[in-house]
């Protein structure tokens, strides 16, 4: 039988909270109650939908601390929700409003739904039926527990939420106080729509403005000609967008669920917004480039402009050295662990190497492997195998006094014969490897030797 745990969200806040814990003087049955979610509300309720079934919604409302009222924390819906995340989502916002003395105890609810797969009439009938059980439950109330938006959720929403507490509390004269996040028409507050886009800005302005850190970068002070990459074009990552952008960093892509889109000189959030709104994807924005995968988005560093010194290259010869010049910073930035850098050092070594010793190097699956070279290079390991044995082929025919013939080289250099080599040194680098020489080695001054 296996004792391996399934990975728990609220564990892993109460093992921080205990490394934290062990730092004070407090009783331990203190600490018991601050770390103890006091109040759980699992709920499952039954929506009839717009084909006329009947689809039973799983919700949930968490109160983790009522040492200060009320309790406060968003909804989210995302398919993706459970008791053990909104749990540990409470506790962190009871933990962040006591470390800024805000005061509040911490709660979170979420509705295990993708938001994206139902009608707007349906949510409203999925979100007024929470609230409605919610209110049974006295789980929400301005003195009680105060929802807000979260993931999946917005102005909308909290509209919805605001009109049913008040038709099941008539007469309740904060009635009003039950949510916020609302609409200004309803009772909202301004500026609470980009606060949150706002605090990102102002919290990573403040670390750029740190010289010790941005020194250890090797950047400089300051968001100005920065370059940000912004995941989902939300309430809170469209105004992220919007306020570095006037701070003058340049956004250079930005990542949405159905993939991405890049462009080195910069993106207007709110062009991207309205290309959005009327087409129904960021993808094939005006002089942007589409990502397939999302998360890719998050991974573009300076490799933009390597691909661009790629395209421009007039020779394939010299696209080859380019390429080979910058593997290292690709692997560097990309890979601080090394495990796929030391990749490159070792194919040099061995460039006949099979793809099975490959995968027993580096410890991933030859697919992986192929799919990282792929997207960063430009070719897959039986590519980039060919690129490091022309590369020692390259060092043998500039090596100071090497009288060797082409078939030594060819042979040293891990291919069949001197016609093989020749072929393949054609092939990749445009020229016969004595055309290469002879350019190459009149250029560098070098001495030849065919």
């Amino acid at each position: 039988m296996s004792n391996h745990q399934p990975y728990s969200f609220f564990h892993s806040v109460e093992r921080s909270f205990d490394k934290a814990a062990s730092f004070t003087k407090w009783e331990k049955g203190l600490l018991e109650q601050i770390k103890a979610c006091n109040s759980i509300y699992s709920m499952r309720f039954p929506v009839k939908m717009d084909d006329g079934r009947i689809e039973v919604i799983e919700a949930y409302r968490v109160q983790h601390s009522q040492h200060k009222s009320p309790c406060k924390g968003g909804i989210r819906f995302s398919d993706e929700v459970n008791q053990d995340e909104v749990m540990a989502l409470a506790s962190l916002m009871t933990y962040k409003c006591a470390i800024v003395n805000v005061p509040f105890g911490g709660g979170k609810g979420g509705i295990k739904i993708n938001p994206k797969k139902y009608s707007v009439y349906e949510l409203e009938k999925i979100t007024r039926r929470y609230t409605s059980e919610l209110v049974k439950k006295n789980f929400i109330g301005p003195g009680i527990d105060v929802p807000a938006p979260d993931y999946g959720t917005g102005e909308r929403e909290m509209s919805w939420i605001v009109d049913t507490y008040t038709s099941l509390k008539p007469g309740e004269i904060d009635a009003a106080g039950c949510v916020t996040g609302k609409p200004i028409t309803q009772g909202g507050v301004r500026g609470r729509k980009e606060a949150t886009g706002l605090g990102v800005f102002f919290g990573i302005r403040e670390v750029c403005n740190m010289p010790d850190v941005m020194s250890k970068l090797g950047l400089t002070t300051g968001v100005e000609g920065k370059t940000v990459i912004v995941q989902g074009l939300g309430n809170v990552g469209y105004h992220s967008a919007k306020f570095f952008r006037e701070h003058g960093s340049k956004v250079i892509a930005i990542a949405e669920y159905e993939g991405a889109i890049f462009n080195a000189n910069g993106l207007n959030e709110e062009e991207v917004f309205q290309h959005r709104k009327a087409t129904g994807s960021i993808l094939n924005f005006p002089g942007a480039t589409n990502i397939a995968k999302s998360t890719d988005a998050l991974e573009i560093e300076n490799i933009e402009h390597i691909h661009a010194e790629l395209s421009e290259c007039p020779l394939p010869h010299h696209r080859i050295r380019l390429l080979l010049a910058h593997l290292e910073t690709i692997y560097t930035k990309n890979y601080p662990s090394g495990t796929l850098k030391s990749l490159l050092s070792w194919l040099e070594k061995n460039p006949d190497a099979s793809a099975e010793t490959l995968v027993q190097q580096t410890g991933y699956s030859q697919q992986h492997i192929n799919r990282i070279l792929n997207k960063y290079i430009g070719v897959g390991t039986k590519g980039l195998q060919r690129i490091c044995r022309i590369k020692q082929a390259t060092n043998s025919l500039f090596t100071a006094n090497k009288t060797d013939n082409l078939t030594s080289i060819a042979y040293e250099s891990g291919y069949y014969d001197q016609a093989h080599f020749i072929h393949e040194f054609q092939a990749m680098v445009g020229m016969s490897p004595k055309q290469f020489k002879a350019k190459e080695g009149l250029a560098a001054g070098r001495v030849l030797y065919f």
